[in-house]
């Protein structure tokens, strides 16, 4: 781990790969000292957030301090691989992906899709308007949180053993995302509410999830509201009807010990 510890680890494995980064490619950096401090008023550990987080941010900031532009096709892939070979945390490029692009974002992982740039591998990532996005909420419970570490225990290692109902749901979920990408370019939102729903169930199928996950998701179901969840802690998203389910829908929610807010998605 090279005496990483905490959030100071991901900045200091970002600050050496970017040096490393730079040097490969003959990019002199300026000789100018600087610090790096981070906060954030985003809860822990309900699927809200991620490390990953911390990486981009140092890494733009890396980037117009020293005046080196990385193509942000292969951002995502650049932290990924800090993560993974420096740092040897397991993930995938979904949340970094996001954080790079932010926004709505259709993402591709078809092989058929892949290329290189700056020698890492990319995929086919397309920004979608947020003003097409149907109302939206988020819930969560503080109190009751799940590393994603935990969440996603073995699910790599029953796909790449080849567990059917495994294999077949990651396709699945494949086929939702595509089918959720025309929806929203549709403004369909009744069908957009669907294949939330159906993601969450596909997901239920393969995870054994905590019941106190499965009563956030079938609470704001009980509203008229769809919800699948937001990451990998425990928290939810979905859309909404009108300004009166959203209301029984927070109401219900909180009776329950959930917080619910209505994000600000903001595109290019």
């Amino acid at each position: 781990m090279r005496g990483y510890y905490g959030g100071i680890r991901l900045i200091q494995a970002t600050i050496k790969r970017f040096v490393e980064y730079c040097a490969a490619r003959a990019r002199a950096l300026h000789d100018r000292n600087f610090s790096v401090r981070y906060e954030t008023n985003i809860p822990r550990q309900v699927g809200l957030a991620g490390s990953s987080a911390i990486i981009v941010a140092t890494l733009r900031c890396l980037m117009e301090f020293y005046g080196v532009e990385i193509p942000r096709e292969a951002q995502p892939s650049f932290v990924l691989s800090i993560e993974k070979e420096e740092l040897g945390i397991s993930a995938g490029l979904q949340d970094r992906v996001i954080q790079v692009y932010e926004g709505v974002v259709f993402m591709n992982f078809d092989q058929a899709r892949e290329r290189v740039v700056e020698g890492f591998k990319c995929y086919a990532y397309e920004p979608l308007d947020p003003a097409l996005l149907p109302p939206v909420y988020i819930a969560y419970n503080g109190d009751l949180s799940e590393p994603t570490e935990v969440f996603h225990n073995d699910i790599r290692g029953r796909f790449d053993r080849g567990e059917e109902n495994v294999v077949n749901a990651m396709k699945h979920f494949a086929d939702l995302a595509a089918r959720a990408r025309d929806a929203i370019e549709r403004r369909d939102a009744d069908q957009l509410g669907k294949l939330m729903d159906e993601n969450f169930d596909t997901r239920r199928s393969i995870y054994n999830l905590p019941a106190w996950q499965i009563e956030m998701v079938e609470t704001a179901r009980a509203c008229g509201a769809s919800a699948k969840f937001a990451g990998s802690g425990g928290a939810i998203i979905g859309t909404y009807r009108d300004e009166t389910m959203f209301e029984k829908l927070r109401a219900q929610l909180e009776a329950i010990k959930c917080r619910t807010i209505k994000p600000i998605i903001v595109g290019e």
